[in-house]
């Protein structure tokens, strides 16, 4: 069954706000979402989730209570289930995420105006 082409930079241009994922494409229980990062997030974790973070334009650093790693254009990590993380970019970064459909950006964090499960674009 074909599908529509998806053009990253398209759907990266159709919004500006920092920290709420758009989802662009879903497969296999997965959901794809954009993200720009600027700031620091919530320390937060995912009991039964692994996140995948690819970093699309920008850098931004990945830190764990024992350690960071920064991570730029091409690089990416994946965050085991239950490791308490909390992404932090000093500039701008576009973020190409990779989870299953429904988490909840801020995992066991108490909600706040950031916890999103992303919206389609």
């Amino acid at each position: 069954m074909p599908t529509d082409m998806i053009d990253i930079d398209s759907k990266l241009a159709l919004f500006d706000d920092h920290w709420s994922p758009r989802i662009v494409a879903e497969l296999n229980g997965q959901q794809v979402k954009l993200a720009k990062f600027k700031g620091a997030f919530d320390w937060h974790a995912h009991a039964g989730e692994d996140e995948m973070f690819l970093v699309l334009r920008g850098s931004f650093t990945m830190e764990f209570r024992d350690r960071s790693e920064t991570l730029g254009p091409g690089q990416m990590i994946v965050v085991p289930r239950g490791v308490e993380h909390r992404p932090v970019a000093d500039e701008e970064c576009s973020v190409m995420l990779v989870e299953p459909a429904g988490l909840v950006n801020t995992g066991d964090a108490e909600p706040n105006d950031r916890t999103t499960t992303g919206a389609w674009i």
